[in-house]
């Protein structure tokens, strides 16, 4: 793995840690403040990220011995940078879990749950002060901020968590019974209250936490997550006698004829028959599927357990003979009229666009909603379409459950098919709404996969400008993955990004320098981009009154000098030496190392580069970059003095010869 791969991934991971939103009661505080700690590396590893991309570029025009050098150095951060991602993923999954898992099995487990907290704050403690960063071109208050999260990941180590002692006790003794044991009411409130399991969506997700384990593990030694099954069981069974008019967490009046969509009871006298239940969630099936043991399951639960590369039954052990999955249509039809003789609404397969590791917890009124929106979108009825969309537009850019409920109704093929319509109000909402709709990051890949490209590049060359602009920022977040960069680059988006980059408002410019540099981190559409004209775009902008683009443009321009399409271009641009030379002089610091870049590459191929250069006056800004730039500042310009020198020696000793060969 390179270096740059391997820091790229530690961010995304820290990033996708910043992304939980919240704690089991039971490990709160201990890893809210890991996650915390971890988020302030952040700065830490995208400047490294910056130090090796440049050190790559670097390398290319250097001697044999400087890449040695470069070689061992790289070899030290990288063995560091290894040890520090073990630590991370370990992190990783404790938090996730931390989220995600059961509550009653992080009580149950609370020792080895706070031994494994501070024993991964010590390794990652461990590994951080093994990363040098005397050699690396970091900013001194980046630093600081990590001598501060290295002392907090120490003092980490020692802490002592305050367990709830009578939670503890309490569910012990439920535990402990037989499974037909009848359990203290009084306790099983106090279970319920303080495992906040008060309400059916908690219940639920409790339910799928165990779920999960049991899929993840494979087995289940000694029956223990089943018996925190049974006793969920207890818990769930007891919430629903005490509160039956709750369903989801909302009330249902007596005058409701049927229950909003749900998985559970709505009242002691209507519990599910155990058939009726898959026997790894122990919820009513809303797909049951039959495996080659005769068991049947849940199609969601059994195709991840499968999935995780298991091949025995979960409930008999047997081994499979096979992997076929045959729809149970008795049984479903037997759930659906008990539901319908019950009051209660036919449990329905969920038709999403792929596999989620999320769930959207929308409420049955807002997935009504979206039902209604949807029908509005295929109704053919241009206004209906307008609004819908609109609405659509709004509702993802709210929040995440509303992304994965929109998804999930199956609304990103109708929103595509509206982006080539005539009517443009609709055409930017529905790429306005894709583009909100592509911040879940299950979305991304499906968007793609849809066949939203065609009608995304369409927006971008013929839509009004804001949805051009839209269209711009919906390619630069579905690039965040790297599988579709290669994509995007194919579906002939980047030549009309380029255009937008010339045309566009101020707002327009920079989505779609956002989204080319993006893409143009795959080697690939480095030469799509530069046909394409990007290099003297980009010259266009540094050349304009207060170059507000500067940082951008200069950036893109140093990937684009790598390619050999790329620098030529840069070098036959209008006025591309005297802008390169005026930044050195007068840009900020980080726009000063790029442009120093740029020339390297240019002179290093090139002598006439370098005569230009040495007219403009370059020799005295790469001096004074030598001297009092940054690290990677003062290499660059080393480097390109010693380039000046050497063709300043080599055209006096030919100047030598020849005069001694006219005096011979």
């Amino acid at each position: 793995m390179e270096t740059g791969v391997l820091v790229q991934k530690l961010i995304d991971t820290i990033n996708e840690i910043s992304k939980i939103s919240d704690y089991r009661f039971v490990v709160k505080k201990q890893y809210t403040s890991l996650a915390r700690k971890l988020k302030l590396l952040l700065p830490l590893f995208e400047e490294i990220k910056e130090f090796v991309d440049q050190i790559n570029v670097d390398t290319h025009g250097e001697n044999q011995q400087q890449n040695n050098d470069h070689d061992e150095d790289d070899d030290d951060l990288m063995e560091s940078l290894m040890g520090f991602k073990l630590a991370l993923d370990s992190a990783d999954n404790l938090l996730t879990f931390g989220s995600q898992g059961s509550r009653i099995y992080l009580v149950l487990e609370r020792e080895q749950t706070m031994r494994k907290y501070q024993e991964i704050s010590a390794r990652l403690e461990q590994s951080l002060s093994g990363i040098i960063l005397g050699k690396l071109d970091i900013s001194d208050e980046v630093k600081e901020q990590v001598d501060l999260v290295v002392s907090q990941f120490r003092r980490a180590k020692g802490l002592v968590d305050p367990h709830d002692v009578d939670l503890f006790v309490d569910l012990i003794s439920v535990y402990r019974e037989s499974s037909g044991a009848n359990a203290d009411p009084a306790v099983l409130r106090r279970l319920a209250e303080k495992l906040h399991l008060m309400d059916i969506n908690d219940l639920k997700q409790e339910s799928e936490a165990l779920h999960e384990m049991v899929a993840s593990k494979g087995c289940d030694p000694g029956g223990r997550i089943e018996k925190i099954s049974m006793l969920l069981k207890k818990i769930k069974d007891f919430v629903l006698s005490e509160s039956p008019d709750i369903i989801n967490g909302e009330k249902v009046t007596p005058s409701s004829e049927k229950c909003q969509a749900s998985n559970f009871k709505n009242s002691k006298s209507l519990a599910v028959p155990d058939d009726f239940r898959c026997p790894i969630s122990l919820e009513m099936m809303r797909d049951p599927v039959t495996v080659s043991t005769g068991q049947t399951y849940e199609r969601g639960c059994i195709e991840k357990w499968v999935e995780a590369g298991h091949v025995t039954c979960p409930k008999t052990q047997q081994s499979l003979t096979n992997l076929t999955l045959t729809p149970n249509y008795v049984l479903r039809s037997l759930i659906s009229k008990w539901c319908e003789s019950n009051g209660l609404e036919s449990p329905k397969r969920t038709g999403n666009c792929g596999a989620y590791t999320t769930t959207s917890f929308c409420t049955p009124a807002e997935r009504a909603k979206v039902g209604v929106l949807l029908r509005k979108l295929q109704s053919g009825n241009l206004e209906d379409q307008r609004s819908a969309a609109g609405e659509l537009r709004l509702l993802a850019k709210k929040n995440a459950d509303n992304r994965i409920c929109i998804t999930e109704a199956g609304a990103i093929p109708l929103l595509i098919g509206l982006l080539t319509t005539v009517d443009r109000r609709t055409q930017e909402h529905a790429v306005t709404a894709l583009l909100n709709l592509s911040i879940c990051e299950d979305n991304k890949s499906c968007i793609v996969t849809s066949g939203a490209l065609p009608g995304i590049v369409h927006v971008l060359k013929k839509g009004s400008m804001e949805a051009r602009e839209n269209a711009a920022a919906t390619l630069f977040s579905l690039s965040v993955l790297d599988a579709n960069k290669a994509t995007i680059g194919s579906s002939g988006a980047i030549t009309p990004l380029v255009a937008l980059l010339e045309e566009g408002s101020q707002r327009g410019k920079k989505d779609a320098a956002t989204a080319l540099f993006n893409l143009c981190k795959y080697q690939g559409n480095k030469g799509k981009a530069v046909r394409a004209g990007l290099a003297p775009a980009l010259l266009k902008l540094l050349k304009e009154p207060g170059a507000s683009m500067a940082d951008e443009s200069v950036a893109i321009l140093s990937m684009l000098a790598s390619h050999t399409e790329g620098k030529a271009a840069i070098g036959a641009a209008d006025g591309a030496l005297p802008t390169l030379v005026s930044l050195i002089g007068s840009g900020s610091p980080r726009n000063r190392e790029n442009a120093t870049s740029v020339l390297v590459r240019l002179c290093s191929s090139d002598q006439k580069h370098l005569i230009e250069a040495q007219e403009l006056g370059i020799m005295g800004p790469l001096v004074d970059l030598a001297e009092n730039g940054t690290e990677r500042g003062k290499r660059k310009a080393a480097q390109l003095l010693e380039c000046i020198n050497r063709f300043i020696e080599t055209r006096k000793l030919a100047d030598a010869e020849a005069t001694e060969h006219v005096q011979g």
